[in-house]
């Protein structure tokens, strides 16, 4: 299966091209030939170009012959996920709605940055219809699944992203989140997932109703490449008239230089969550790696009042907003459970979706009150873990506000930077995830402290649970 080469991080493929111990051909050839074997059950992909990859990987690997390559991600192939424009390929947005038959000649931001990197699009990863939920399946593409058990979900709405680079194909994969969609995965799957603060990563077009709540980001092995990735990303593009102004620096600066001396707040029950018990004592556990790297750490309470309340109407309202641009003759196409949420949308009035436009304010008002005392704030990514593949979403067994979004969720509402990275598995071998969160602007230091717990705690990737669920998949 090629293991070896397979979950090598991008920065040590870098490594290995600029030393000549290594060809962006072997790379890309090793993963097709684990999306080959692998593909039919985890079924990751919404679109593969196999011939475009290969293509791509043979000039990669004449340039760094010749000892110019074209960027910093040369030779490193990366999914990119089916809700941003790629020149050449459809985006479908996981919907039989959209059309295919498009001229397609626009790549988003994102995607621009990564070409000029030098990076290698392997294809596009699979999502539910819109990125609705956080779960990943849908009418087009069906039910995608976690390496780790592949009874069990990867999550979403980056579900195929993270399944893909968690079974070891590709060494970065690309995501968005708009209300937990890169850290939910990353969580489920075990990986490392950075969602940046709103405006750092620019964004087009900005159609989608919940475009002031989503940013593009790297799902990664390691804290470093996430790092390099989001230094590409992060570069402007004059399309997003939005975007914060753009800072000329190298994320992967400083990311060295530990905890020591921060203010770190650790809130168990944010909004009045309720974590499994497997999952918050790992989670406790791991706090007391910052407490050991020198960081000061205060135990707080839940902070902030359960999100649901005000904010349903102002999810539901941006459903409805998405279904009023889809044809009455094509709705029978759509995920049922998506139309009948946003259907009950409709009905949303303008007190309720303004009073949650103050709300919102409100609340990020409120979290940079508490950060002045604070330099980060730590929970769970989640309250569970992964839930089984036939799991009814946003139902009274897995209600979208206590078991996927209330960790996630207010900081999607509040704009500011927050990671999910691995930080144990439970007695049944799925990942749990910690979520480190900085005031808004404050990426970079929550890269920092990333990678002072991973230092700390030697996470690698492949863990061997791993390894053995892909043996299950083999089977």
């Amino acid at each position: 299966m090629g293991d070896d080469l397979a979950f090598l991080t991008a920065t040590a493929l870098i490594d290995r091209y600029r030393a000549s111990r290594l060809s962006p051909v072997e790379i890309v050839d090793t993963a097709l030939a684990r999306i080959a074997r692998l593909e039919p059950t985890l079924n990751a992909f919404q679109l593969l170009d196999a011939e475009s990859a290969r293509a791509a990987a043979r000039r990669s690997e004449q340039r760094w012959r010749r000892g110019t390559p074209k960027g910093t991600l040369d030779g490193v192939p990366i999914t990119i996920k089916d809700m941003v424009l790629t020149q050449g390929w459809p985006t479908l947005n996981g919907s039989r709605t959209t059309n295919p038959d498009q001229p397609w000649t626009e790549d988003a931001p994102a995607v621009a940055r990564l070409r000029e990197a030098g990076a290698i699009l392997l294809g596009k990863t699979t999502t539910p219809e819109f990125g609705w939920k956080a779960i990943t399946d849908s009418p087009l593409r069906g039910i995608t699944r976690n390496p780790w058990n592949p009874a069990q979900t990867p999550g979403g709405s980056s579900g195929g992203a993270a399944a893909a680079l968690a079974a070891g194909i590709g060494a970065l994969a690309h995501g968005t989140d708009g209300g937990g969609s890169i850290r939910i995965p990353s969580s489920y799957c075990g990986l490392y997932g950075f969602k940046p603060s709103w405006g750092r990563v620019p964004h087009y077009p900005q159609a989608s109703p919940f475009a002031t709540l989503t940013t593009s980001g790297p799902i990664a092995l390691s804290v470093a490449d996430a790092a390099l990735m989001l230094t590409e990303l992060a570069k402007p593009d004059a399309r997003d008239g939005t975007a914060l102004p753009h800072e000329a620096r190298d994320y992967r600066q400083g990311l060295e230089d530990g905890v020591t001396g921060l203010r770190v707040a650790y809130s168990p029950n944010l909004g009045g969550a309720a974590p499994r018990p497997e999952v918050l004592s790992l989670v406790t556990q791991s706090v007391d790696i910052f407490r050991d790297s020198g960081a000061g750490v205060a135990e707080v309470g839940a902070i902030i009042e359960p999100l649901q309340p005000v904010f349903e109407a102002y999810w539901l309202a941006g459903f409805a907003e998405r279904l009023r641009q889809i044809a009455p003759e094509k709705r029978e196409l759509l995920d049922p459970r998506f139309r009948a949420l946003a259907e009950e949308g409709l009905a949303v009035g303008l007190e309720a979706y303004y009073a949650a436009i103050v709300a919102r304010a409100r609340l990020a008002a409120q979290f940079e009150t508490f950060l002045r005392d604070y330099d980060l704030l730590v929970t769970p990514t989640m309250p569970t873990t992964a839930p089984p593949v036939t799991t009814l979403y946003h139902s009274e067994n897995f209600d979208r506000w206590r078991d996927a979004v209330p960790y996630t969720l207010p900081f999607n509402l509040t704009g500011q930077p927050a990671a999910s990275i691995p930080c144990g598995v439970t007695a049944e071998g799925l990942p749990v995830g910690l979520q480190i969160i900085g005031r808004r602007g404050a990426d970079a230091l929550v890269l920092r402290a990333s990678r002072a717990f991973e230092r700390a705690t030697e996470w690698q990737v492949p863990h061997p649970a791993l390894a053995a669920s892909l043996e299950r998949l083999d089977a």
